[in-house]
């Protein structure tokens, strides 16, 4: 069944409709997830604790594709909700075209940066020169990899949302088989799993341009553009908070592997990265309902409906509480047998694991509601109202945890950081949506 932007969503039309991104984000998130399974369980636990050291740096230049992906889609479904559907196609090409160049130059000057940060977060030895060497791999394909995720947030407003399953899927695939064919079987160790995960996102990243620079039965279409600094502008504020969270997130892990290193040694570095792979498919959930439920949004806010928002703001909070108690139930059931399936080949650094998945898991109980309520600021085209609650979620709140409470509870107070940030952030976005009700009408 086809929905469009314009219909009335029900409980189960919003789910059936948000569900191909959700898909979408957990199957991109598994990218990571199966190069740690690989190379920890192929190649050795330095090569994985490196993977997981260099991974911050190279998702805060990725991220950038998220703040044009969610930024352009608040404005260009806005502009179709308003009836422009020509203006809303040229800026839909002005993003995309944006999105390209900045991969560009964010990849030169990812390789001239990547040795010197790695050394200065403090890799040395073979932990620096793996870093690097992941890394260089990596960040050839982030213009692809920036597409990748633009596209993710704008298939669903271009109407097209189980197209964009159906690419990330390909694109998934093709990295679960390079994985087992260029580090299990080859051996092709670190340089294998880099490879198969840069040509992934090739397939991810430019499939959607080669669709849309054709004749197609989407919303939208590449074509001849001309230079709008509002539009970009106004795509930027739109997707700060996406950026600020991504960038804040990487900015904190690293901060994390630093404080992991000083508590617990290389055995912390990797533990954690077991954490983010889990927390990675399970926050996905969350954040593709929202990538998919945002186009709606910012249409009813364009063509002035304050009564589907209302409606719109309550089944997401619903949607988002199951999600959460899912999680919960599930980080705490599979804590030992995911832990022993990343680094079951070290009994000590799996009880740390599974010890820091008891205490972890609790974070899912809120992530949603922080996450969902940044999105919907985004798609009403609130960029700095979206951006606070992300800059004190993945930023403010983190950082003062994560350097007070290992002072009270050492190790123990590392993990329990991301709980207390997540249950603050909650508080924060309650308020904000109070503040900012009869504003909007919702």
């Amino acid at each position: 069944m086809r929905y469009q932007l314009s219909d009335h969503f029900t409980l189960g039309r919003l789910l059936r409709f948000t569900m191909p991104s959700i898909f979408m984000m957990v199957f991109t998130s598994l990218y990571s997830v199966v190069d740690g399974f690989f190379v920890s369980n192929f190649a050795g636990k330095t090569p994985f604790t490196a993977v997981n050291f260099i991974m911050p740096f190279l998702m805060v230049l990725g991220s950038a594709g998220f703040m044009f992906g969610t930024g352009g889609s608040a404005l260009i479904a806005r502009t179709l909700g308003e009836g422009d559907a020509p203006r809303a196609r040229q800026q839909f090409s002005l993003v995309v075209y944006a999105a390209l160049l900045t991969g560009v130059v964010l990849a030169v000057l990812g390789q001239l940066a990547l040795r010197p940060f790695a050394a200065f977060l403090g890799a040395e030895g073979q932990l620096l020169k793996d870093s690097v060497t992941y890394g260089r791999v990596i960040l050839a394909a982030l213009p692809a990899f920036i597409l990748q995720f633009a596209f993710q947030c704008l298939f669903a407003t271009a109407g097209k949302p189980t197209l964009g399953l159906t690419i990330t899927v390909a694109a998934g695939v093709t990295n679960m088989v390079l994985d087992a064919l260029l580090v299990a079987v080859v051996p092709g160790g670190l340089v294998g799993a880099a490879i198969a995960t840069a040509l992934s996102q090739c397939v991810g990243g430019l499939l959607p341009l080669l669709y849309f620079a054709r004749p197609n039965s989407s919303l939208l279409r590449l074509g001849r553009t001309r230079f709008s600094h509002r539009v970009l502008l106004q795509t930027c504020l739109n997707g700060s908070s996406e950026l600020m969270s991504n960038i804040s997130a990487s900015l904190v892990g690293m901060l994390y592997n630093a404080q992991l290193l000083r508590y617990a040694g290389e055995d912390g570095v990797a533990a954690y990265g077991v954490l983010m792979y889990v927390s990675m498919i399970f926050q996905a959930v969350f954040i593709g309902y929202s990538v998919g439920s945002s186009p709606i949004v910012s249409y009813h806010y364009g063509a002035a409906h304050p009564a589907a928002l209302r409606g719109l703001l309550r089944r997401g909070a619903g949607i988002i509480g199951g999600f959460s108690l899912m999680m919960l139930g599930l980080a705490l059931t599979l804590a030992g047998p995911l832990s022993r399936l990343f680094v079951g080949y070290d009994e000590a650094l799996t009880q740390l694991t599974i010890r820091a998945f008891s205490i972890f898991a609790w974070s899912f109980l809120f992530s949603g509601f922080a996450i969902f309520g940044s999105s919907f600021f985004t798609a009403l085209n609130d960029g700095p109202v979206s951006a606070a609650i992300a800059f004190l979620r993945t930023l403010v709140f983190q950082l003062a945890a994560v350097l007070l409470l290992p002072l009270v509870w050492g190790v123990d107070g590392i993990w329990l950081s991301t709980v207390a940030a997540e249950v603050l952030a909650v508080a924060v976005t309650l308020v904000l949506l109070a503040v900012k009700q009869r504003k909007y009408g919702y």
